[in-house]
C-alpha cells in the first residue's frame, strides 16, 4: 500500500547534499559543455540553458511513481462506473466525433490503455501535486530528457566528478517504451514499426523533415536494441494496398508508434488510410485512440466527485496529490469569479498549455472572459491553483557564458510505459520566466539524476 503521509524531502535537498566540490564541478561541467548537452534539443528559449540536470533521492522518486501510478489507476476506474467502451465515453466526455480521430468504439476500457502515462507534477509546499495526466502514445520529452542527462552523465563520467557518490541516472524512458511496445504490439524480433509524425504541425522543428529525421536518429538506433526497425515516416505517407493491406512509405508494416495528437493532427489521405487500417484491426498501433481518453481533465474532476466511495487510503492520495477539481459549469459561474485567486481554468482536451488560464496571473475581466469562453465552449474544467515551490537551479547565458543560480519554479513528469517507471522529464523555469511550465514559453527540458 502507498505511504499516504510519505514524508517529501524539501525541493533541492538531494542537491545540496552532495559533497560542495562535487557540485561546483557538475555545475562547471555544463557551464562549459552546453552547446553540446542540448544540441538539437527543442526549446523556444534563446538566452538560458541549464548548467545541471536536477537531482532527486530515488527513494522520493520510488514513491512519486508509486502514487502516480495509483492515481492514474482511479482515473480508469472513474472512467469505468461511467462507460464501458470508448464510444461510450467519448459520448459522456463530449468529445468531438468530427475533431478527433482515430477513436475506436468498441474497445473496452480496461488497464491496457495505461501503457503510456505521464502526469504533469508540481512541487507545491513540498509535496508533489498532479495538475493533469497525459495518457497516450503521443507524450513528448522522452528523447530531449533521456538525450539531455545522458550528455550530462557522460561529461561527468569522463571528469570522474560522481566517483565518489551514489548519484545515477533515472533509467532510459526510451529503452523502457520500446519495450512497452513491443509486449503491448506483441510483436517478434524484427518488427517494423514505423515512428508516425505530423510533419504539418508547428512543434519546433517539424518544418524541416530531413533535420528532423537526423535529430531522431538516436530513436531509431536505441529501438533496434530492442528489436524493432523503426524508422522516422509522415503520416501523410501512410496508404492501401488494393487489398487493403496498410502500407507506411509505400512498405507493409507490422505496427506504428503514433507520436502526434488525435485532435491536432493534420488531415489528409495519409491520416485517413491510417485510421482505417487501425480502426480495422489490421495495424497495431501504440497507443490505442481509447488511451488519449483517459487524459481527459474531466476524468479529474470524475475523481473527486467520486471520493466519499473510495477506499480510505485512496481517498488520502486524492486529496495529498490531486488539486481538487471540478467541471466549469453555467451554475459555477459566479462561485469561479469570486474564487479566482485560488483557480485555474483549462479545456479538459487541451494540450501544450494552450487556453489555461491562472487567476490570480490574470485580471478580473480576463478571468470573467476566460470562464465565459469556457462554458460556452464546454469541457473545461476549474482545478484548485497550486503553486510551484520555487528551487535553486544552475544555468548558463547563452551569450555571456556567465553561470548563475537563480530559484524557479519547475515541473516533473515521470515516465510510466507498461507501468515500469522511467527517467522524467523535468520542465525547468529561468530567470525572469512565466507562471506556467511548457516548451512553448521557453522552459528547458532535462532528465533526472538519482541519489541511492
Amino acid at each position: 500500500m502507498i505511504d499516504a503521509t510519505y514524508a517529501w524531502p524539501a525541493a533541492g535537498q538531494a542537491w545540496f547534499d552532495l559533497p560542495e566540490s562535487v557540485r561546483a564541478g557538475m555545475v562547471a561541467a555544463g557551464a562549459e559543455n552546453w552547446a553540446e548537452i542540448f544540441h538539437g534539443r527543442a526549446t523556444y528559449n534563446k538566452q538560458w540553458r541549464l548548467a545541471r540536470p536536477p537531482v532527486l533521492t530515488a527513494q522520493s522518486y520510488r514513491v512519486l511513481v508509486a502514487t502516480v501510478d495509483r492515481l492514474a489507476q482511479l482515473l480508469l476506474e472513474a472512467a469505468q462506473r461511467r462507460a464501458r467502451t470508448t464510444g461510450e465515453l467519448a459520448a459522456v466526455l463530449g468529445v468531438d466525433p468530427v475533431g478527433t480521430r482515430m477513436l475506436p468504439t468498441d474497445e473496452p476500457l480496461d488497464a491496457h490503455l495505461l501503457a503510456a502515462v505521464r502526469p504533469d507534477v508540481l512541487l507545491s509546499d513540498g509535496v508533489p501535486r498532479v495538475v493533469e495526466f497525459n495518457i497516450d502514445s503521443s507524450i513528448g520529452g522522452v528523447l530531449d530528457a533521456d538525450t539531455v542527462l545522458e550528455r550530462f552523465t557522460r561529461i561527468y563520467e569522463q571528469r570522474g566528478i560522481l566517483d565518489t557518490v551514489p548519484v545515477r541516472p533515472a533509467p532510459s524512458a526510451m529503452d523502457t517504451r520500446f519495450a512497452a511496445i513491443r509486449s503491448t504490439l506483441g510483436l517478434p524480433e524484427g518488427a517494423v514499426v514505423p515512428l508516425l509524425l505530423d510533419f504539418d504541425s508547428d512543434y519546433p522543428g517539424l518544418d524541416d523533415p530531413d533535420l528532423m529525421r537526423r535529430v531522431l536518429a538516436p530513436v531509431t538506433e536505441r529501438a533496434a536494441r530492442f528489436g524493432l526497425v523503426m524508422p522516422i515516416e509522415a503520416v501523410a505517407s501512410v496508404s492501401l494496398a488494393e487489398d487493403g493491406t496498410p502500407l507506411v512509405a509505400g512498405q507493409p508494416v507490422d505496427g506504428v508508434f503514433r507520436l502526434f495528437v488525435l485532435n491536432r493532427v493534420t488531415r489528409g489521405p495519409g491520416l485517413d488510410a491510417l485510421e482505417t487500417a487501425v480502426l480495422s484491426g489490421r495495424l497495431p498501433a501504440f497507443t490505442s485512440g481509447a488511451a488519449w481518453l483517459l487524459g481527459n481533465k474531466q476524468l479529474l474532476a470524475w475523481l473527486w466527485s467520486d471520493l466519499d466511495g473510495l477506499d480510505p487510503n485512496d481517498q488520502a492520495i486524492v486529496r495529498r496529490h490531486l488539486p481538487r477539481t471540478e467541471l466549469l459549469t453555467a451554475d459555477r459561474y459566479d462561485a469561479a469569479v469570486a474564487g479566482r485567486h485560488d483557480l485555474v481554468c483549462k479545456p479538459a482536451d487541451g494540450s501544450a498549455g494552450v487556453d489555461v488560464v491562472i487567476g490570480r496571473e490574470s485580471d478580473a475581466q480576463t478571468w470573467r472572459e476566460a470562464l465565459g469562453r469556457g462554458i460556452e465552449r464546454g469541457g473545461h474544467i476549474l482545478q484548485e491553483y497550486a503553486h510551484a515551490d520555487v528551487v535553486p537551479m544552475d544555468f548558463v547565458h547563452i551569450e555571456t557564458g556567465e553561470t548563475v543560480t537563480e530559484e524557479v519554479p519547475y515541473s516533473i513528469a515521470p515516465y510510466l510505459f507498461g507501468h515500469q517507471p522511467a527517467n522524467a522529464c523535468v520542465r525547468s523555469g529561468f530567470p525572469g520566466c512565466e507562471g506556467v511550465l511548457n516548451l512553448s514559453r521557453g522552459v528547458l527540458l532535462s532528465g533526472i539524476l538519482l541519489v541511492d
